[in-house]
């Protein structure tokens, strides 16, 4: 099974300077400029998202069409893009997407968006089927918060049954393609269901007003989604961008090793 890459990225990490309690604490120039436009900017203050060197984006059909070269020659570093929902509906842009990131030469990893009406194993069936491995570069994403919108699923699972479920979702996920999931989170479902679990995963945490040390408790994270408004050629229209906890180095290595 997939283990090595956690040690490896925490290695580094540890190697550049930074600690197994806080990979994102970088020592870069305070006065770095933004990467990418912003058409509603978050002051961070000094622990603002441009310090980090590899930004990325995460996309679905909302996205309509994109340049994918024209997105990587802008800066970005990789994609996360929606494959699956449930246990019956595919991104409609999902397979676009996948092999215009993959022509690019951008590393990119689909993601799931959990659904609390369906069993784990429901799930996972549904995203062995629409996802070939083909499309698993990186590690695959496990998309788990409330559906504050949904409007036939406003179940509401307590913590612990949340927490089995996602896990048999994951050992699943893990075990057909041999990659341990990242997983992606939002503050209300981190706080109600995740903190001081599942710590030997990787995470990608949603904070679009604060910095994640800020309130996160005790989370290390691995990538950082900073703004749904952010500007990147190739994209139309608003899109998220996401960092990366490390250095270019950092990220060079992890990639080498999840991609093996």
């Amino acid at each position: 099974m997939y283990r090595l890459p956690l040690v490896l990225l925490t290695a580094a990490l540890l190697l550049s300077g930074c600690t197994v309690a806080a990979y994102d604490a970088l020592s870069t120039d305070s006065i770095a400029k933004p990467r990418f436009g912003d058409n509603d900017p978050v002051d961070f203050g000094q622990r603002h998202p441009h310090l980090h060197d590899v930004h990325g984006i995460d996309v679905s059909k909302w996205n309509g069409e994109i340049d994918w070269q024209a997105a990587r020659k802008s800066g970005v570093a990789f994609a996360f893009i929606k494959a699956t929902e449930g246990k019956d509906r595919v991104d409609s842009s999902f397979e676009r997407n996948w092999r215009g990131a993959a022509a690019a030469g951008l590393p990119h990893a689909p993601y799931h968006f959990y659904y609390f009406c369906s069993t784990a194993d429901e799930q996972a069936d549904w995203f062995i089927r629409n996802v070939p491995k083909s499309a698993v570069r990186l590690p695959p994403v496990l998309d788990a918060e409330w559906n504050h919108a949904s409007p036939t699923c406003k179940l509401r699972p307590p913590p612990a049954r949340v927490r089995a479920s996602l896990q048999r979702f994951m050992d699943r996920i893990e075990a057909h393609y041999g990659k341990r999931p990242i997983i992606y989170t939002t503050v209300d479902f981190h706080r109600d269901n995740l903190v001081g679990h599942f710590d030997d995963y990787h995470f990608w945490v949603r904070s679009t007003a604060a910095h994640p040390e800020d309130i996160y408790a005790s989370r290390t994270w691995a990538f950082w989604q900073y703004t749904a408004t952010g500007v990147v050629p190739g994209v139309n229209g608003n899109t998220d961008i996401n960092v990366f906890a490390g250095t270019q180095k950092n990220w060079q290595a992890w990639v080498a090793s999840v991609t093996d």
